[in-house]
């Protein structure tokens, strides 16, 4: 059997949102594997430069920090721009929010829309010229088991990650018969920072030991009683850049221990 295949070398990745939870995890398996990594997110701090500083002597690529509102589909296609080439493109960031319809913050709508969905329309429609360009590109968006599944009071998260979803498509359409790919991943509950700060909440609120509450109210719609991690996010987007996944295109691939089995 032959081993996975690495990404090309000398490949630049641009992942949105990056500084933190599923998009660091991303990107370090992305540098480990020999990968030029662009990290992002909207803060722009003196940590955020340091950490692509430190990433890039842990791994010996080179690794930069651009700082870029996504909100502003002007600022998602600097960031392409700034990067100067993109064969990978992971658009990972987004927000949430959690209301009923006819309480949800028009705001809060238009913030959701335009950092999980649009922002993606933007970068893609910049890196996709690079990627062509370069005879060859890979194109993952960070959709949900939302994208697949709808669930109460999450409007705005769950039309955005629907259409992540199926804008993948239309790309992968779009770039069928050229060495560009184009795929979603679908996570479901993730162990992230955000995650790992809610356990000792619902502990407390549900009065519950730290196992009871992740399986009975964290973890109640995962099957597999067992949250995915960034680590293993990052070696399925690694997947996706190998020649091994070539012919895949224009899919959802999703890492949620069996919620959207159901």
């Amino acid at each position: 059997m032959s081993q996975l295949a690495p990404p090309p070398a000398g490949k630049t990745a641009v992942i949105t949102g990056s500084n933190s939870g599923i998009g660091l995890g991303i990107a370090r398996s992305f540098a480990g594997a020999g990968l030029n990594v662009v990290l992002n997110s909207y803060t722009d701090r003196k940590e955020d430069h340091a950490l692509a500083e430190e990433m890039s002597k842990a791994h010996g690529v080179e690794v930069r920090y651009i700082g870029a509102d996504l909100s502003k589909g002007d600022e998602a296609r600097r960031l392409i721009e700034d990067a100067g080439t993109c064969d990978i493109l992971v658009n990972n960031a987004g927000i949430q929010h959690v209301a009923g319809i006819e309480e949800f913050p028009a705001g809060k709508w238009d913030a959701i829309i335009a950092i999980n969905l649009s922002s993606a329309f933007h970068t893609t429609a910049a890196a996709l010229p690079m990627m062509r360009e370069s005879g060859w590109g890979r194109v993952i968006n960070i959709a949900s088991a939302h994208g697949l599944r709808a669930s109460p009071y999450k409007s705005a998260y769950v039309a955005a990650k629907h259409g992540i979803v199926g804008m993948t498509k239309v790309v992968a359409l779009e770039t069928a018969q050229e060495p560009i790919t184009a795929n979603a991943i679908c996570p479901g509950y993730v162990l992230t920072p955000l995650v790992e700060a809610q356990i000792p909440e619902t502990m407390e609120k549900y009065d519950m030991d730290r196992e009871t509450a992740i399986r009975d109210v964290l973890l109640t719609r995962q099957p597999s009683k067992e949250f995915a991690t960034t680590d293993q996010l990052g070696g399925t987007a690694l997947f996706l850049c190998s020649d091994h996944a070539a012919q895949i295109t224009g899919t959802t691939l999703s890492v949620d221990g069996g919620w959207t089995a159901v």
